[in-house]
């Protein structure tokens, strides 16, 4: 980074600070490689038990770095690069480490939970997916027991005693949606035994920006109680038949729909409701219908699969597997296409994944996308950047974009390329950004006569093989969303490479000139030759946030193309405007989230006293008085004691359930404080104070009611008899952010008439 970066702070201009000692260690650290290597396995495993015992940390840090290296060569057969020893200090010194794909990041992860581990720290290196989290602690266990250091993975197939466990060791790796679904689980433990995730100490982010800044408003969500959320089923009906520009208005951007005047008066009618009256849940049920008809679409936002919708991961391009949308979304879109509704249940927990982060005492990560989001990561999570050189220069020729007047004409455009490069045995991925485009064009590859290989959220099951054999001469594959795959593609010998090495063809920008590098990054590995290039059409998603660009569409020639350098600026713009809008509406969610919190650590605060000690149970005998004398007169006082703790711990959980409930209520009307001139973030949190200011005394209240009607035997009291019954079963999903509840312009355009 140049003196005016770092004058200006920008991401990664400081990263001399973290590593550029190091480089000044490079003597230090070859005379430890030759004390290293004379030493046989079991003398390294004493080693490594000792390099962090006593003396500075920078020269631990050296001695580490040498003998990691060593491990590394002798377990796997790995030496590592003096790239990855770099992105290894960066990692150790908790930073995000930038490194391109094919680097080696998994072997950097390793070491550095290692050496955290040799310090006494317990680490997760968390993942976007089980397969990686599985896959990447059997390939780097060796590493572990040769350093001394006990490893385990966990998934969602293993049983509660292997996972328990797993959490045990001094290095887990494991999704970040399982382990967060297991720090909810924990949630309502009542005995210490029962809980699953110890403190949370270290954790090493792999695909960081995936998720630290994509997925970190995703909600975790503990359910149980289960319950059906129907759809007005005349509603949808109604909404099928009505006609875009006519009964309803999409936004220029497309992310917000509403009813024309004419609209509501035939909406009115049909369903003889005023749907501005006092009751305002035909309105929120025909808002629903509308945006789900309008603005979800099958095989771009979800799948239809035996009779069920599944969402698709806009930033991985997989099934979502047990995610669901919030606010009735989910059954609209079930009543849209005509299937079951699916439970939804009583939430009785829930926090997000940057929540779930900001639970753990060190925070580090990886990823080859960083700095594009580098002010991103220093808002909410107080990162720096380390980026890290590739071992080798990159070759890779990145093309100028090819703009294309429709989406017809771009497709064609890009199989008329695959074609030509086919025919020179040149292998090519294609890179979508939906199910229906990945399969649109690779039908109209196989109508050319051309073998494909399609990977998408369908069937993602052999997505290692598939990617793995990408790089193999005239090789084909068309894929939606490559971001956190974790498989390299290796060109499979020379004479691909003479054929100019893997062609990397995006078939329309991403929203994100992240995933588009991410992308690109699967050509020119290593120092491998290749080609990038991005198909875009005036059609695409991206394009709709700046409609000016349309009028460019008379400038295509025969074939579609659009030469105008002002139009490519344009398609620049339109993913800067998408990025800021991701940006605000992360601000935006965790100013919503951030009271809930910290209001959520001291309940779990005061759960956790309520389980150890007595001062809780005091209070409540102090609110019983002769009560409680009495019971401690008639039954032995451990009894009394067990018995008033699970009556509190029963109520304490119910009243959170019910805060939550409200919290999440509120946050889907708090868009109408507007039109009183009041600020929905500062109405939002005046509320949910004042209703969480009675919480403890609630509680106790609540308690000492129970306490007084229940018959106290010689067992203490039977909670379930008086209907104060725990869920008999629970379960975990995500959601996604609620549709109606982040972007408070768009809901209140939508409900402004």
């Amino acid at each position: 980074m140049g003196f005016f970066s770092r004058l200006l702070n920008r991401p990664g201009a400081q990263a001399d600070k973290a590593t550029g000692w190091f480089d000044r260690a490079a003597d230090d650290m070859t005379a430890a490689s030759r004390e290293y290597a004379e030493l046989d396995d079991k003398g390294l495993t004493e080693a490594a038990a000792d390099i962090f015992t006593s003396g500075p940390v920078q020269e631990n840090l050296v001695r580490y770095c040498a003998l990691a290296r060593e491990a590394a060569e002798r377990s796997l057969d790995e030496r590592a690069y003096d790239t990855q020893i770099k992105g290894l200090v960066g990692l150790l010194q908790a930073n995000i480490v930038q490194m391109a794909t094919g680097e080696g990041k998994t072997l950097v992860g390793a070491l550095a939970a290692a050496g955290y581990a040799l310090q006494g720290r317990r680490v997760h290196v968390v993942s976007v997916n089980d397969y990686l989290a599985v896959r990447d602690r059997t390939w780097m266990k060796p590493l572990f027991e040769l350093l001394g250091v006990t490893s385990a993975s966990i998934s969602g197939t293993q049983s509660e005693a292997e996972r328990r466990e797993a959490y045990g060791a001094e290095v887990l790796y494991a999704s970040v949606t399982e382990v967060g679904f297991d720090v909810l689980r924990d949630r309502f433990v009542t005995d210490d035994d029962q809980i699953r995730v110890p403190d949370r100490d270290v954790v090493i982010v792999d695909e960081a920006d995936s998720v630290l800044i994509d997925e970190a408003r995703v909600p975790l969500v503990l359910a149980g109680s289960a319950s059906v959320e129907d759809a007005n089923a005349q509603i949808a009906a109604l909404v099928e038949t009505l006609h875009p520009d006519v009964d309803y208005e999409i936004s220029p951007d497309h992310q917000a729909v509403s009813l024309t005047d004419g609209g509501i008066n035939r909406v009115e009618a049909e369903l003889e409701v005023e749907l501005f009256g006092e009751d305002a849940s035909n309105l929120a049920a025909v808002n629903l219908a509308l945006y789900a008809k309008s603005l979800v679409k099958r095989d771009v936002d979800y799948l239809v699969v035996d009779g069920r919708v599944k969402l698709i991961s806009a930033s991985r391009g997989r099934v979502a597997e047990l995610q669901r949308w919030p606010d009735g979304l989910q059954a609209a879109v079930e009543a849209k296409e005509g299937v079951g509704t699916t439970e939804s249940g009583e939430i009785l927990d829930q926090m997000t994944v940057e929540e779930l982060i900001h639970g753990y005492e060190t925070v580090c990560g990886m990823t080859g996308t960083a700095l594009a989001v580098g002010d991103d990561l220093r808002e909410f999570y107080n990162l720096e950047i380390v980026p890290v050189d590739t071992h080798l220069p990159v070759i890779r020729n990145d093309e100028s974009d090819r703009l294309y007047t429709y989406q017809e004409s771009k497709e064609r455009a890009i199989v008329d390329e695959v074609a030509e490069n086919h025919a020179k045995d040149r292998p090519v991925l294609i890179g979508t950004s939906s199910v229906a485009e990945s399969e649109s064009l690779s039908a109209r590859l196989i109508e050319r006569g051309i073998e494909v290989t399609v990977l998408n959220a369908k069937d993602d099951s052999l997505e290692a093989e598939v990617i793995a054999a990408a790089g193999a001469p005239g090789a084909v594959t068309v894929s939606t969303q490559m971001a956190g795959r974790g498989t390299d593609i290796r060109l499979a010998d020379d004479s691909v490479a003479d054929a100019g090495g893997l062609l990397v063809i995006g078939a329309g920008r991403y929203l994100s000139s992240r995933l588009d590098d991410q992308l690109r990054g699967r050509a020119g590995r290593q120092g491998d030759p290749g080609t990038s290039v991005f198909f875009t059409s005036l059609e695409d998603e991206l394009l709709t946030r700046v409609p000016e660009i349309q009028r460019f569409v008379s400038e295509g020639d025969e074939t579609g193309w659009i030469e105008s350098k002002r139009a490519l600026g344009l398609v620049e713009h339109a993913q800067r405007v998408a990025e800021g809008q991701n940006t605000a509406l992360h601000r935006d969610t965790w100013k919503f989230n951030e009271l809930m919190a910290k209001q959520r650590d001291l309940v779990l605060t005061r759960r956790r006293e309520l389980r150890v000690d007595d001062e809780a149970i005091n209070e409540l005998k102090e609110r019983l008085g002769d009560v409680a004398k009495d019971l401690s007169a008639e039954h032995s006082q451990e009894l009394v004691d067990a018995t008033l703790r699970e009556v509190m711990l029963f109520h304490l959980d119910a009243r959170w359930v019910d805060h939550l409930a409200f919290l999440n209520d509120l946050r889907e009307g708090i868009h109408l404080r507007t039109f009183a001139r009041e600020k929905p973030h500062e109405a939002f949190n005046t509320e949910s104070i004042r209703i969480f200011s009675s919480f403890w005394s609630d509680v106790i209240e609540d308690s000492a009611s129970t306490v007084e009607e229940a018959e106290f035997t010689d067992t203490g009291i039977d909670l379930a008899s008086h209907g104060l019954k725990r869920p008999s079963s629970t379960w975990t999903y995500l959601t996604t952010e609620s549709a109606f509840g982040s972007d408070i312009e768009n809901i209140v355009k939508k409900v402004k008439r």
